[in-house]
């Protein structure tokens, strides 16, 4: 499964927590700051917990394509090297629950 993100969209933290709250569909209560992205991308395959509306099945895993990563780079370096971090963060998390890592980061 993949999303798409626009990175060119993104100028900061905030704008950063919009685009991922609208693409994956956090819940109504998504705190808009890393450990609550953290927190909702760690349950993408648990369907129950209504953490976010893209769900993976057992067995696979969700490759994030950063769309404009070279314009990232540019405009919003620490947001960019920010987000890696926080995705390294919850595919740690999955390793020690026992499963795979979930989340891979295609950069365009």
């Amino acid at each position: 499964m993949e999303v798409k993100v626009d990175f060119s969209k993104i100028k900061n933290w905030e704008t950063f927590h919009e685009e991922f709250s609208e693409i994956m569909g956090f819940p109504d209560f998504y705190g808009k700051n890393n450990n609550a992205w953290i927190d909702c991308m760690s349950y993408i395959d648990d369907k129950e917990a209504g953490m976010s509306k893209i769900i993976v099945e057992p067995g696979e895993s969700l490759d994030i394509v950063v769309l404009g990563t070279e314009k990232a780079i540019e405009s919003a370096a620490e947001v960019f090297l920010g987000f890696m971090e926080i995705v390294s963060d919850v595919n740690q998390r999955f390793i020690e629950s026992g499963t795979q890592t979930r989340l891979n980061v295609v950069a365009t």
